[in-house]
């Protein structure tokens, strides 16, 4: 006869579950320039530069630059808010 997991081992199947599929599909992320500071929030986008809100920082162009001090996407780090 097949036993059914614990309540436990379901609760945690979940919870992993939630994390690496739904939680990760709308986890926005923020973008800051290190030379001036201006942030890029993937959220919000940019759409004064063209970038409709939502935009992945990935989905930006190589060619795009800083609004505030006109420097690359290499010159971005992801922070933590």
């Amino acid at each position: 006869r097949f036993k059914r997991a614990p309540w436990h081992v379901k609760i945690a199947y979940l919870d992993y579950f939630y994390r690496n599929t739904i939680v990760a599909e709308n986890d926005y992320k923020v973008w800051m320039c290190i030379i001036c500071g201006y942030v890029y929030d993937e959220e919000k986008g940019c759409p004064e530069e063209g970038l409709a809100p939502g935009t992945r920082w990935e989905d930006v162009p190589e060619f795009w630059v800083c609004p505030d001090c006109s420097v690359g996407k290499e010159d971005f780090e992801m922070i933590e808010l």
